[in-house]
């Protein structure tokens, strides 16, 4: 090979294109051959070597911005930057069986995917309970939204709920909202319901952080009112009874943050 290869011949060689092999010389990690008698430039069998190295380099997955100055290193640092980047392809190894294993859960199912197992078994226990399933529902939602808003206090919230989701009282409570959300705004008997379920939130202390838990720690109101206000727009009755039982969880000194 005393007179050396074309570009085009070259590449084929390499197994890479003629684009990349001008994209090395542009970076500098390949020096471009310089021209012969005829003007064509010549790679000769060094020029060849050292296209391979930086291909097989590259497909390790070393920045081509690394390359040069590592095949000019010697042999101690060429191995200490070898050892570098497969740290580095460990690392993104990992992510990508975290982006695999999230595929998987959205094959699964929606709730697998947005939110972890323990709060998937928690949602099936509360169908088990005798919540309805549109309860179950909007609290899956609200869940997704915590979660992303609020994450430094999600696991404790779930273990707060997870005290309550076996609670019969709590339940015929909800039921009973349900009911109440589809009265005149104006019935006493929303004043009675919203005292009552009140009574029962400060009668039990672990019920109540599930009022409290994450809301401590949500530092705005705008992220508080996201979470605790999300889903369909409240019935009149359903906003007058909300805004009662609130207002009596303050009055007995309970934090609840109070929108704008």
């Amino acid at each position: 090979m005393r007179n050396g290869v074309t570009i085009g011949q070259a590449a084929a060689f390499v197994g890479i294109t003629v684009k990349t092999v001008r994209h090395y010389h542009k970076l500098g990690v390949v020096a471009e051959p310089e021209r012969d008698g005829s003007g064509y430039r010549r790679y000769d069998s060094d020029a060849l070597l050292r296209l391979v190295q930086v291909r097989t380099l590259a497909a390790a997955g070393v920045p081509l911005a690394e390359i040069g100055p590592l095949l000019d290193a010697d042999a101690a640092l060429f191995t200490s930057a070898l050892a570098k980047v497969e740290r580095q392809l460990d690392e993104r190894i990992e992510e990508l069986r975290e982006r695999r294993e999230m595929l998987h859960r959205l094959a699964s199912g929606g709730d697998c995917a947005l939110l972890p197992d323990r709060a998937v078994e928690l949602l099936e226990r509360m169908r088990a309970s005798g919540y309805a399933e549109e309860e179950v529902a909007a609290t899956r939602e609200g869940w997704v939204l915590a979660r992303a808003l609020v994450p430094e206090g999600f696991d404790d919230y779930l273990d707060q709920f997870e005290h309550a989701v076996g609670d019969p009282a709590l339940v015929a409570l909800v039921q009973r909202f349900a009911e109440a959300s589809t009265w005149d705004p104006d019935d006493p008997r929303i004043a009675e319901f919203a005292e009552e379920a009140a009574r029962h939130y400060l009668a039990d202390p672990a019920l109540l952080k599930i009022v409290t838990g994450m809301r401590a720690r949500t530092d705005t109101v705008a992220r508080y009112e996201m979470v605790a206000h999300h889903g369909e727009e409240p019935t009149p009755a359903a906003a007058r009874l909300l805004a009662l039982f609130e207002a009596r969880l303050r009055a007995a000194g309970v934090r609840i943050p109070r929108g704008g």
